[in-house]
């Protein structure tokens, strides 16, 4: 497989968008681990564009580097437990050493808890239940690594028990999304009422057992992400529907802003307007995915003296950066600076905090797999 820089670049982009969209959680309405005193009102919009598709591309890119992987290592039992090492062993080490103030953070800023963090960590965080309905101890928004985790060993499971026949057919039937325009609408066929379906059934929770959103949107992406590795029929494909895609993202953030600035914050909206917000959530993070994918490959598909490095920085940044948000974005409370200026120091302390860490762990032989990085 040649490589694919452009989904390098995308991937490096999407994770650096995700930890500015959690530094934005601060400032926005709604609920979240802490909140700041002077929420900014208009920032709701611009991460209300990045919303639906951010993850989505992420699994995408996901299933692309698992093939890539999965070539490089030729065996699946191999690939299977190198998956297990890169990703369950730092999201342990996380939920033992980097998750804790989070949890803390947020049962004191939204549950009333009034005990010390040396207390916590003594009595509550190893309870192994739910305190108020948080559940400790827990992952936050390392539910992320689990969930990739956890879809990798599925496809694993299923490399190795569906024989080749079958395997040959489901590549026959994944290289028809490349037929006209079957790459943008097909998929939405599924996405669409799955998406309005599950919004009056479950929510989305990033638990073990009672997420069926994440399985049954994100799962499917990730598989796709997959079968993109090994297609030749579907890549020319971007290019003849990434214009109605982006039109219909444009569109579908438009009913999502209609629907936010009726029922803005935490109000409810009726059944109805409900559905057509979620059906407009699974237009978008669609649309916007082809749309993402498609200018990776036109605009960035070269490589660069920074991209290697700034591959390997990404998941440590991952690990550490909403811990490092949400630290500061609590110490700052006090001070009730105005919005602007808590925003940039929530900003840049993040950012130092995810070079200090990756600079100072990655130099260490023994916490380098720890926080995801080989030997």
């Amino acid at each position: 497989m040649p490589r694919h820089y452009g989904l390098d670049w995308l991937r490096i982009g999407a994770f650096l968008l995700l930890m500015l969209y959690h530094a934005g959680m601060v400032f926005v309405t709604g609920n979240w681990i802490v909140k700041t005193a002077h929420p900014i009102q208009w920032l709701s919009y611009p991460m209300l564009f990045i919303t639906p598709w951010r993850l989505t591309v992420l699994f995408i890119v996901s299933g692309y580097a698992s093939r890539a992987l999965l070539v490089k290592l030729r065996g699946t039992k191999r690939f299977a437990r190198e998956r297990t090492t890169r990703l369950i062993i730092p999201l342990l080490f996380a939920m033992a050493v980097i998750i804790p103030p989070q949890s803390w953070v947020n049962l004191r800023f939204n549950h009333g808890y009034t005990q010390d963090f040396g207390h916590f960590m003594a009595h509550d965080w190893l309870m192994f239940g739910q305190y108020d309905h948080v559940t400790l101890p827990g992952w936050e928004h390392l539910w992320f690594v689990f969930y990739l985790w956890l879809f990798t060993m599925l496809l694993a499971a299923g490399l190795l028990l569906i024989g080749e026949e079958t395997k040959a057919k489901l590549a026959g039937m994944f290289e028809t999304l490349g037929t006209g325009s079957r790459l943008l609408w097909l998929p939405l066929v599924y996405f669409v009422p799955v998406r309005v379906a599950v919004t009056f059934t479950t929510g989305e929770s990033h638990g073990l057992f009672d997420d069926w959103l994440t399985d049954v949107i994100h799962f499917p992406a990730f598989l796709f992400g997959f079968g993109l590795a090994g297609s030749r029929a579907v890549w020319p494909a971007f290019a003849r529907v990434w214009r109605p895609a982006l039109v219909l993202a444009l569109a579908s953030f438009v009913i999502l802003v209609a629907v936010e600035s009726a029922y803005p914050g935490t109000m409810t909206p009726p059944h109805g307007t409900m559905a057509l917000n979620r059906a407009a959530l699974a237009c978008m993070m669609w649309s916007m995915a082809l749309v993402m994918i498609h200018a990776a490959t036109v605009l960035l598909n070269r490589d660069h003296p920074w991209r290697a490095r700034l591959s390997e920085a990404v998941f440590p940044f991952y690990i550490i950066h909403q811990t490092a948000i949400v630290m500061i974005a609590w110490w700052l409370l006090p001070l009730a600076l105005p919005p602007l200026a808590e925003a940039a120091i929530i900003i840049a302390g993040t950012a130092l905090s995810c070079v200090l860490f990756y600079g100072i762990a990655g130099r260490i032989a023994w916490l380098r797999p720890l926080i995801g990085l080989r030997r």
